[in-house]
């Protein structure tokens, strides 16, 4: 009765725009025929979300697959560094053989490897040569020649990387948890459209929902902070926004940091003397002399004496010390090797998602709509509601041609639009309600993915 007099409503309140082309009783047949055409699309929907599903699921596999990778290089790396680390003990605690020999060439050095590294920063940096100098100027004079004699500044580079890794991989498990949860969300939403479309199929005669659940075993790290659950909360509520964007700046900061990692120093330094130098290496080479003086040491190839310092041999009066710095130096070239290696393993899971995501974005916008039905009870009258069918006025620059027909519908829960379909196509012609259920479903689409 309330859907009756909602026609006649429109049909009243259009008339003056054009003539009524369908009576009453007709609307409901038309409402029919769009409707099924509407529940042939939500089907489809439902079956790219499964689709959508699996492609999740058979990444969860492949994330499970490089977590163990990933773990293996870890403990590697970390045997390797706490190895080159008891080497250096060792050495330490044999470093007064040579230790006059060694004092002499280090004052020397000190000098030159101050002034080296300031006129650098100076030359390269914006600002804090003050306070660069003097933290510089307190570090050497705390220090020994031993730190440049076993290349010491090695493994404080190998730890400081690790920390970023460790930042680099909590951060990538915090978005891979968003995409899961995303996904999930949109299937689990879905499914219960179907449960409402089919439910003698639901669970324990084939249930959809266990289907298309396999068992898979999910690590999952506790959230390292609240900053990124902040930076991402609206995906929660608003994953038709793109899986996409949940790593492509993520992906572009971390290549910009391996980068700089992979070379940085060795960039900026390289063109110490030369006119063209790399922005973005120099800029890495000033944020880590402020914030460790000791990265000033690699500047000791520039030194005369520093050089002598890494040429003095203490064999001849104890062996022990030729073999224990082998063993460092070849722990040193095994980090940095697992180093290297878990920075690609980070780096290609990293594309591999962005291809992911590239593909589930595809599907969310061909398919996600219809997650949003979750909510939505279908009357009995269908999902396609016609309320008005209404005759334009003719063209006046062609008045022989069929002036076109004026529909309007409500689809869902959306608000009633109003659509046009060519004059050439009768409101009797099968066409005619699937070109209308088509344009209502384009047009609640492109409402559901802004």
């Amino acid at each position: 009765m309330a859907l009756l007099l909602l026609s006649l409503l429109g049909l009243l309140l259009a008339w003056e725009g054009g003539q009524a082309l369908v009576p009453p009783s007709e609307l409901k047949q038309m409402s029919a025929a769009g409707s099924k055409y509407i529940d042939t699309e939500v089907e489809n929907a439902i079956n790219g979300v499964k689709q959508m599903k699996t492609l999740m699921d058979k990444t969860s596999k492949d994330h499970q697959a490089i977590l163990h990778t990933l773990e293996e290089t870890k403990r590697r790396k970390e045997e390797a560094v706490q190895l080159a680390r008891e080497k250096e003990q060792q050495l330490a605690a044999k470093q007064e053989v040579c230790n006059e020999t060694m004092l002499a060439l280090w004052e020397e050095c000190k000098p030159c490897l101050k002034h080296t590294c300031m006129r650098f920063y100076s030359r390269t940096c914006h600002s804090g040569s003050g306070l660069v100098g003097r933290q510089l100027e307190e570090f050497l004079n705390r220090s020994s020649p031993f730190s440049i004699w076993v290349n010491g500044e090695r493994i404080d580079s190998l730890l400081e990387r690790d920390q970023r890794q460790e930042r680099q991989f909590e951060d990538l498990e915090e978005r891979f948890g968003l995409l899961e949860d995303g996904v999930d969300d949109i299937f689990q939403d879905s499914t219960q459209v179907y449960g409402r479309m089919y439910p003698f199929f639901r669970a324990p005669f084939g249930g959809f929902r266990e289907a298309f659940r396999p068992p898979i075993q999910h690590v999952r790290l506790p959230p390292r902070s609240e900053r990124l659950s902040r930076e991402l909360h609206p995906f929660f509520h608003h994953p038709h926004h793109g899986f996409h964007r949940l790593f492509q700046p993520f992906f572009e900061m971390t290549q910009r940091m391996l980068e700089e990692a992979q070379g940085g120093w060795e960039h900026a330094l390289g063109g110490f003397a030369s006119e063209s130098r790399n922005f973005s290496d120099e800029r890495m080479v000033c944020r880590e002399i402020r914030r460790n003086s000791a990265g000033c040491l690699r500047m000791r190839d520039e030194c005369e004496k520093c050089r002598e310092i890494l040429s003095v041999d203490c064999w001849q009066t104890d062996p022990a010390q030729s073999q224990l710095r082998e063993q460092l130096e070849d722990a040193l070239r095994l980090a940095e090797r697992f180093t290297r290696r878990y920075d690609d393993l980070l780096r290609a899971f990293q594309a591999e998602m962005l291809n992911t995501t590239s593909l589930l974005d595809q599907l969310n916008r061909q398919f996600g709509w219809v997650s949003r039905l979750a909510n939505l009870t279908q009357g009995t009258d269908g999902y396609l509601q016609v309320t008005t069918v209404l005759s334009k006025a003719p063209n006046l620059e062609d008045p022989s041609a069929p002036p076109d027909t004026q529909v309007t519908v409500q689809l869902f829960d959306s608000e009633p639009l109003s659509l046009t379909v060519p004059g050439d196509i009768s409101w009797d012609d099968p066409r005619f309600m699937e070109m209308v259920a088509e344009q209502a479903l384009q047009h609640y689409k492109q409402n559901a993915i802004e």
